[in-house]
C-alpha cells in the first residue's frame, strides 16, 4: 500500500523538522510547508489523505485554512493548538476540523490519532496498523430509516432533508449514523468519543459538542437534543 500522504502545516522549524521526521519513521509520507498560502497550494497540488494544521501560522492562518480546504475536499483535518482553552480550539473544529492536538504534543500520541482519525475516513489506519480497536456502527435491518423529514441511507451513507441532499463529512455521517441507530436513546459524550472518533481514552468533549451544532444546522436544529447533563439524542 502506498504511503498515506500528510500534509503539516507548522511555522517553527523545529517542530515542523522533528514532526516530520517523527512522522516519516512511522511511514508516513510528509509535505510540511512553514505558512497557510503554501499551505494551500501544496494541499491543491499534491491532494494529502489527510492535513496537520497548526493554528498560528502566517500569511494564512490555520482556521482560515482548514476552512479553504473544506470548501474543496471532505479530507481530514486535525489542527494543533498551542491553548488548550483556547477559542481556536473551538474556531477549528467549527471551521470543518474533525480533531485537533495541543502542543506540546508526544509523538506517538499524534501518530495515533492520526491513525484514528484516517480509520474513520477508510484509510485502514495508516502505515503499519491493523485497524484493529476501530468501532464501526451496527447495521440497522432498514437500510433507509427515516426521522420526520430526514432520510438517512446506511448503505449508501446518504443523508435527505425533505427530499433533498445534505452534504455531510464523515465524521458528521458517522455521528449521525450513531443517532440513527438509537434513536430516542440519550447517548453520553464519552459514548460518542469512542464510538466515532475511536478515542480509547479520554477526549475533549468540546469535539463532540462542536460537531453536533454543525450537524444541526445540516439536518434541523430541533432533529438532535440535547440532555442536560447525560449527552444528546435524536428525535424520532
Amino acid at each position: 500500500m502506498a504511503d498515506t500522504h500528510v500534509l503539516f502545516v507548522e511555522d517553527d522549524d523545529v517542530i515542523r523538522e522533528a514532526t516530520q521526521l517523527a512522522l516519516e519513521r512511522d511511514g508516513f509520507a510528509v509535505t510540511a510547508m512553514p505558512d497557510g498560502l503554501a499551505g494551500l497550494e501544496a494541499f491543491r497540488a499534491n491532494r494529502p489523505d489527510i492535513a496537520l494544521l497548526d493554528v498560528m501560522v502566517p500569511g494564512l492562518d490555520g482556521v482560515s485554512l482548514c476552512r479553504r480546504i473544506r470548501d474543496e475536499s471532505t479530507v481530514p483535518v486535525i489542527m494543533l493548538s498551542a491553548r488548550a482553552d483556547s477559542i481556536d480550539v473551538v474556531l477549528g473544529l467549527e471551521a470543518g476540523a474533525d480533531d485537533y492536538v495541543t502542543k506540546p504534543f508526544d509523538g506517538a500520541v499524534l501518530v495515533a490519532r492520526i491513525r484514528a482519525v484516517l480509520r474513520r475516513f477508510g484509510h485502514a489506519s495508516g502505515p503499519e496498523g491493523t485497524g484493529a480497536g476501530a468501532v464501526e456502527p451496527e447495521v440497522p435491518a432498514e437500510a433507509v430509516l427515516r426521522f420526520g423529514d430526514l432520510e438517512v441511507d446506511t448503505e449508501g451513507m446518504e443523508v435527505r432533508k425533505d427530499g433533498r441532499p445534505v452534504a455531510l463529512t464523515p465524521t458528521e455521517m458517522r455521528l449521525l449514523l450513531e443517532f440513527s441507530h438509537a434513536p430516542g436513546t440519550v447517548l453520553s459524550r464519552d459514548r460518542l468519543l469512542e464510538r466515532v472518533w475511536d478515542y480509547g481514552w479520554g477526549g475533549d468533549t468540546r469535539v463532540v459538542d462542536v460537531h453536533v451544532q454543525r450537524l444541526r444546522g445540516k439536518v434541523g436544529q430541533d432533529r438532535i437534543e440535547t440532555v442536560r447533563g447525560f449527552g444528546y439524542k435524536l428525535r424520532g
